[in-house]
């Protein structure tokens, strides 16, 4: 364990605390995982201003979901795993959708399904992905541009999941119902 401090809006460094104050006004609750980046003002700045630039990035609430989940999966974050499945839950997206990623399962929707393994793929294969992968992809309906948005999205959820990974961040109590462990390796098979 690192020893990182979970800061909020009173003891993280001056040029963080406005940061976590808007955090807290606009969602009433201070995610650990932020309190976490505050130790550093630049990355905490990094990781919203990030975080707001994929909000545009041409996927709607339950397809941002997708690609963030399916990316903290891959990289094994319990805490950015139980946070997209309780903000899913809160902004009523479909939970049989969450539940299928978090389980490594396939969606029944075949759209939502493309991207939830296009977005696995780029994340196991650090951007490597092959022509075939792009092709299934964009033949499930997507656009060129949500290949960039899906490694907008990588971006975003590495930064989180390799932070987490360091501050072994605790889950907040609003996390703990979706509490979420890797998967052992009797249930790792590329299920694609």
């Amino acid at each position: 364990m690192s020893d990182l401090k979970i800061h909020d809006e009173t003891t993280a460094p001056p040029a963080a605390r406005p940061l976590l104050e808007h955090v807290k006004r606009a969602n009433g609750i201070m995610p650990n995982m932020l309190g976490v980046l505050a130790e550093n003002p630049a990355a905490l700045e990094g990781y919203l201003s990030l975080s707001r630039i994929f909000d545009d990035a041409g996927f709607s609430p339950l397809e941002r979901q997708v690609v963030q989940t399916t990316v903290s999966v891959e990289n094994a974050c319990h805490f950015c795993v139980a946070a997209h499945s309780a903000s899913a839950a809160a902004e009523g997206l479909d939970a049989s959708v969450i539940e299928a990623i978090r389980t490594n399962q396939r969606i029944a929707d075949t759209r939502l399904e493309a991207l939830r393994v296009f977005t696995r793929r780029m994340a196991q294969q650090r951007g490597f992905v092959s022509d075939t992968d792009v092709s299934v992809f964009l033949n499930a309906g997507w656009e060129k541009a949500a290949i960039l948005g899906v490694i907008l999205g990588v971006a975003l959820k590495t930064m989180s999941n390799y932070a987490n990974h360091v501050a072994e961040t605790p889950l907040n109590k609003d996390y703990k119902p979706y509490a979420w462990a890797p998967c052992t390796r009797a249930c790792a098979g590329d299920c694609a």
